[in-house]
């Protein structure tokens, strides 16, 4: 596999997991009690995390595209 091909397909492997972890440990203002000041989303999150996020998605994403990388150089996937 080629390089550029191996970082195009974690950089797609990495945004897909992405929004796969965004929604985790989401909490708005409702489900942590506080109140919400008029002109702000009820449902916008209080704390969302993004630094943690990007790091587990950095470390899913490369299990993912390992465990892939391995199936192509074994000839698994793609003949």
């Amino acid at each position: 596999m080629k390089l550029a091909s191996a970082i195009a397909i974690y950089f797609v492997i990495w945004w897909t997991v992405l929004f796969a972890v965004l929604p985790f440990g989401v909490r708005n203002a409702a489900e942590t009690g506080e109140t919400v000041q008029q002109g702000n989303e009820a449902g916008a999150p209080v704390v969302h995390g993004l630094v943690r996020k990007f790091l587990i998605t950095t470390v899913i994403a490369a299990l993912v595209f390992a465990a892939i990388y391995w199936a192509i150089v074994n000839r698994v996937l793609g003949g």
